[in-house]
């Protein structure tokens, strides 16, 4: 039986076996220093210190999913309904544009009827025309037809991100109703349409989920490699007590051994795929209310402000124990200079921060990009 290698022998490789990955995540507290300090290395020397931010509005908690780990799952009766107006949607583009951001994200439930579709459509459109075509969109609406996603790239949207949540088909289907609504089939296929509709394309999974092994995970990675996705959004799980999932609570690792592994996987991503953007994203905060900034320093370069209006933001709540719920947009902002800074990385301002990934892989669309 041969030895297992070292984690400081498996990082001097070029590529890494589906073996290999799932020694690396399974690499401890000592060991994860060395992948951490690699992928800074790669970061730096492929996307460098710039942060590129996005403001995050949550439109809508209305969805006509029934998802067994989400708290605004159709089937929760203890949530309050909300969606936005459009003159809120304008404000949170005009605070974008005032503080320099260049980008948001409109995230909601999924809901694929007309009048939403069309709604959808008339935001991106005013703000396009509000920042005089200055501010980059990205869409994270569920799954859509492919024409629903062709006349909202029309509109201007131009990044979308649909998380696959794992890329195992039985551990997908444990964690959905066993329907033809909820299908690892047509997640794919959404995500397939939505690249040949000429999006950046975001997905992304959940980590530390009830069944969950290393082994998924490491396939997971090797998912974002094999689909060469552009962007990728992913978290440790955190339960929620509305939720069919919440039964299997005592399975789960703890919430700081979720959080060690999350930042593994952003890690491990970085150093698989160099030139992508990843998200440092919220849920990590509920473990750590400094982990947004750690996932910088081991990988992630993009984080997303929340601009959702105060009165709305206790109702989205995907998880239990979302941070900065009583937060105001400002206030929130404020705190992220400070810590980026105190890291020595650089916000990139007035800069849609679009995935390099993806003009590597389309040289012919890099005019797209207005912003330096």
């Amino acid at each position: 039986m041969n030895p297992k290698p070292s984690i400081r022998h498996l990082l001097g490789k070029k590529t890494f076996s589906h073996d290999e990955l799932v020694i690396l995540l399974s690499a401890d507290k000592g060991e994860q220093n060395l992948i951490f300090q690699k992928a800074s290395e790669v970061k730096q020397n492929n996307v460098g210190n710039k942060v590129y931010l996005r403001g995050l509005v949550e439109y809508s908690n209305i969805c006509s999913k029934n998802c067994f780990y989400c708290g605004v799952r159709s089937g929760n009766k203890n949530v309050r309904r909300y969606k936005l107006s459009e003159s809120e949607v304008l404000e949170a583009a005009q605070f974008v544009l005032d503080q320099h951001f260049a980008s948001m994200v409109i995230q909601a439930g999924e809901l694929s009827s007309p009048q939403n579709t069309c709604r959808i459509g008339e935001l991106v459109r005013k703000i396009k025309q509000l920042s005089q075509g200055k501010i980059g969109i990205t869409l994270s609406l569920g799954e859509q037809s492919r024409e629903i996603y062709r006349y909202w790239h029309d509109c201007g949207a131009h990044r979308y991100l649909l998380r696959i949540e794992t890329s195992n088909p039985d551990l997908f289907q444990k964690m959905h109703p066993q329907d033809t609504f909820h299908t690892f089939e047509k997640r794919l296929k959404a995500l397939e349409d939505l690249r040949n509709e000429g999006f950046q394309v975001g997905t992304g999974v959940m980590i530390g989920l009830p069944f969950q092994t290393y082994d998924d995970l490491a396939f997971d990675l090797e998912f974002f490699k094999n689909l060469d996705i552009d962007m990728v959004g992913m978290g440790p799980y955190i339960e929620h007590k509305d939720t069919p999932l919440y039964q299997y609570k005592d399975l789960l690792l703890s919430p700081l051994e979720r959080l060690d592994l999350s930042l593994k996987m952003v890690a491990l991503l970085r150093i698989i795929m160099p030139d992508i953007n990843i998200a440092a994203t919220t849920a990590m905060e509920t473990i750590d209310p400094n982990a947004k900034i750690r996932a910088l320093k081991v990988g992630a370069n993009v984080i997303m402000p929340n601009l959702t209006p105060l009165k709305y933001k206790e109702d989205y709540l995907l998880y239990e124990g979302k941070p900065n719920i009583d937060e105001e947009a400002q206030q929130t902002l404020n705190y992220l200079i400070q810590s980026i800074s105190a890291i020595h990385c650089e916000i990139g301002w007035d800069n849609w921060g679009d995935s390099l990934h993806f003009f590597h892989r389309h040289p012919e669309n890099k005019e797209i990009e207005p912003h330096s």
